[in-house]
């Protein structure tokens, strides 16, 4: 009898004990239990059998009529309403339904309250979002928005949709992520919208190299900076073609009479933009094309992820009639065509965040030099809540440039150091991107078009047009009015000529129109050459992909789709065609024997095209990539503070015209090594590097294998991605793939009497892993294909292309 008491109390313990762990958070992880419950754990996430028509009935007061949402084939849903204020509360109502946790996680990134869910271990990355200012830039921004009384009642009626649809969910319904992550989603706002925007911003013209250039002066010399980081290779072409006029008298800048030579940047920003981040657009105009139309195309290299950067869709109401991708987060279509016109985008890369060295009175912060007298600064107490751990305080002082950033490792700034780095941003600016890309949605000329680019302020990007007639470009944003090369280095915080002067006007900034040669295009090279009298950056993309787009462009007649879109995945490589020929001049071949004899008769018969099959691509970039290293990692690798590296045309310039160059010697050996010299011994190096990597010489060699294309889930959770692509391309290719970055959105769009728009990307409408629409494009993105994009003038009856609709009351 006592025995059976005891067996029963154990496994009563251990029954409360299994509950109690099953039912407990440990650390990042979710409890067991309702995860794993069979009706609202991760099971309740699997979409089995197909989509039915249904109808959301909601408050009566939300909105205005009724609202139709039909999906196609591809889960692209087609949003009909009868007013602008339920177009885009069903934008935002339809979007959560597939995408409310990417949403949710890329605001709480933006404006660092990661750590809410997933604790101490991303409490830096919060702290740093705090310190660069992400928090008041999406103030700034929201400032803007909610003085227009059209964008403000468009992020409000978005947001109002967001929160329909989250309110409308229970526990069991919540996105997987949410419960992997144990949390609830949080009532969605217009600041939450303009934290998109703004993040966006980051992204695209968040990269900065003041401080590593500054030391790299320090360090190497104004000569190294004139003989190599100023090298301007003649082989870009433009953005607007170097022979074009600026008949305009530029506003004056006034520049101080002497280089200011700030300290040593020890601490440096520890998270960076993807500096490869841009992309390609091209109109051609109705001269160029069998159809006697313009052609538009677009495809914007970003990180790839799932779920996708871009959701698909189209709006319609009395006003707009507008398809493409958006922000999943924020209103209105941001690339794409409406009825009569086109547009898309690339990054410029203009010179809009800058550093400044600051003195401060004493260790308080109170106070900081500025033109000869103390100014007061101010203070932002941020808090970043931790799940598991105290709240962090931290406070941000702002000078008049922006926030003071540094110490950007330690929990507080450090008051035994009197000089910290403040910044001024673009973002920090009072803007409304919403209006524009409301306006655009609804463009019906060239004249609306340019209309529309004066709310546009950031990131820069070069919007390239086309509607039934016209083609044009423009090099877009709200350029600071600067001398030259200003922010290039660390600036004089205390000096006032070191401050932005003002603005470019907007009737200044490069634009083009209906260009002789017939087309338009970028590639985020320079957008104008040396010839243009404003200051914008001096670090822009390697010439490769906007050569080999204009080369192609000019050579073609009679333009179709289908030659767009072989332009799209052409992977030819100007960088090799430019460099390997010397490399292999310079090589020794006697010494070569068995494999590497092979390999060397790849590399002289190649085409210099980056195809996923070709092994050539493979050991060219690894021999490249070596012969870089062996050229710089001497001097670079002996300094201990960050330091900005040539580019790769800079580099290619030299092997190609300056085969004496004092920097190929090796400063850490007796001997002088020579160009010779590096090209064989990294030759060898490279295909050692490729053996020890992908085994033997054979096909695991093939670029589509060497590349390593993945396309990782957002929050890099395991298994819920796909990788090991087999891809073609690469970072000079106009099929700029490589990694996990690339065409995030592929759009060509035929521009006539009947507007024709084609378009795809690497990834699935649903943002949910147990849907068949969360990577059904993958496959197709990868071998090239375009969906043609159902692009409805009135609501169907019915079609083909239907799957279901949604009615929203």
């Amino acid at each position: 009898m006592l025995s059976n008491v005891i067996k029963f109390a154990a496994s009563l313990v251990a029954t409360i004990a299994l509950f109690t762990v099953l039912s407990v958070s440990i650390g990042p992880a979710p409890p067991l239990g309702p995860f794993l419950n069979p009706n609202t754990g991760f099971w309740a996430n699997a979409v089995t059998g197909e989509a039915q028509s249904q109808t959301f009935t909601l408050e009566s007061e939300v909105l205005q009529d009724s609202v139709k949402v039909y999906y196609d084939e591809h889960q692209i849903p087609h949003i009909f309403a009868q007013n602008d204020h339920d177009l885009y509360f069903a934008q935002g109502f339809i979007t959560a339904r597939d995408r409310l946790w990417q949403m949710e996680l890329q605001t709480y990134a933006a404006a660092g309250r990661l750590s809410e869910f997933l604790g101490p271990r991303t409490v830096s990355y919060d702290r740093y979002q705090r310190r660069i200012g992400m928090g008041y830039a999406a103030e700034q921004a929201l400032k803007g928005i909610s003085k227009n009384e059209k964008t403000r009642k468009a992020v409000e009626a978005y947001s109002a949709g967001v929160n329909a649809w989250i309110g409308q969910l229970s526990p069991k319904d919540y996105p997987l992520e949410y419960k992997i992550m144990n949390f609830e989603p949080g009532e969605w706002t217009p600041l939450r919208c303009a934290l998109l925007f703004k993040n966006m911003t980051y992204t695209l013209a968040g990269r900065n190299s003041d401080m590593r250039m500054s030391n790299t002066r320090a360090y190497l010399g104004d000569s190294f900076i004139s003989e190599v980081m100023d090298l301007d290779p003649s082989w870009n072409d433009p953005t607007i073609p170097a022979d074009t006029p600026w008949d305009f008298k530029p506003l004056e800048v006034q520049k101080p009479q002497s280089n200011f030579q700030p300290s040593i940047a020890e601490d440096l920003p520890p998270f960076q933009p993807d500096p490869m981040n841009g992309s390609n657009n091209w109109a051609v105009s109705g001269e160029k094309t069998e159809s006697g139309y313009p052609i538009l195309a677009n495809d914007p290299h970003l990180n790839m992820t799932l779920p996708s950067i871009w959701y698909a869709l189209q709006l319609h109401s009395p006003n707009i009639n507008a398809m493409g991708v958006t922000l999943p987060g924020a209103p209105s279509v941001i690339i794409g065509f409406n009825e009569d016109i086109a547009w898309g985008t690339t990054n410029v890369g203009a010179d809009v965040w800058d550093w400044y060295e600051i003195e401060f009175r004493d260790s308080t912060l109170a106070e900081y030099r500025y033109d000869g007298e103390w100014r007061e600064t101010t203070q932002r107490v941020e808090e970043i809540k931790v799940k598991g751990a105290e709240t962090n305080i931290d406070t941000v002082f702002y000078t008049h440039h922006g926030p003071v950033v540094q110490d950007f490792s330690g929990e507080a700034l450090r008051s035994d150091v009197p000089k910290y780095h403040a910044m001024r941003w673009i973002a920090y600016e009072e803007s409304n991107e919403v209006n524009y890309f409301l306006k655009i949605n609804s463009a019906k000329n060239y004249e609306d078009y340019r209309n529309a680019l004066r709310d546009f302020k950031s990131p820069a990007q070069n919007w390239v047009f086309a509607d039934r007639k016209d083609i044009a470009l423009t090099v877009t944003g709200q350029y600071p009015l600067k001398w030259e090369n200003q922010g290039r280095f660390i600036s004089d915080g205390s000096d006032p000529l070191y401050d932005w002067q003002g603005w470019v006007p907007f009737e200044q900034i490069p634009s083009i129109k209906n260009p002789e040669r017939g087309f338009v295009s970028s590639a985020n090279q320079d957008p104008t050459g040396s010839e243009y009298p404003y200051y914008l950056d001096d670090d822009f993309a390697p010439f490769e992909r906007g050569k080999r787009i204009n080369d192609r462009l000019t050579a073609m007649d009679g333009i179709t789709k289908e030659d767009m879109q072989g332009l799209q995945l052409d992977n030819y490589s100007y960088h090799a065609a430019k460099v390997l020929p010397v490399m292999l001049e310079n090589l020794n071949i006697d010494t070569l024997s068995g494999t590497r004899e092979e390999t060397l008769s790849l590399l002289e018969e190649w085409d210099y095209y980056n195809n996923a099959a070709e092994v050539a691509p493979s050991i060219f970039k690894y021999w490249w990539d070596a012969l870089f290293s062996e050229i710089w990692s001497d001097e670079y690798n002996s300094v201990e503070a960050g330091m900005s590296w040539p580019d790769r045309d800079q580099v290619a310039y030299l092997v190609l015209n300056r085969p004496d160059l004092p920097w190929y010697d090796n400063i850490q050996t007796d001997e002088k090594e020579t160009l010779k010299d590096l090209i064989n011994s990294s030759f060898l190096k490279a295909l050692n590097s490729l053996e020890e990597e992908f085994g033997s010489y054979g096909n695991s060699w093939q670029w589509g294998y060497v590349s390593e294309t993945d396309i990782n889930h957002l929050a890099n959770l395991p298994g819920f991605g796909k990788t090991n692509l087999f891809t073609g391309g690469g970072t000079e290719s106009v099929n700029a793939t490589r990694s996990s970055h690339g065409p995030s959105w592929r759009m060509i769009v035929e521009l006539g009497p009947e507007i024709k728009g084609y378009g795809i990307y690497p990834g699935g409408q649903s943002g949910n892993p147990g849907s068949p629409f969360y990577e059904n494009m993958i496959d197709d993105w990868n071998a090239g294909e375009l969906y043609p994009l159902w692009f409805m003038k009135e609501e169907p009856a019915s079609s083909d292309s239907l799957t279901y609709s949604l009615t929203i009351d």
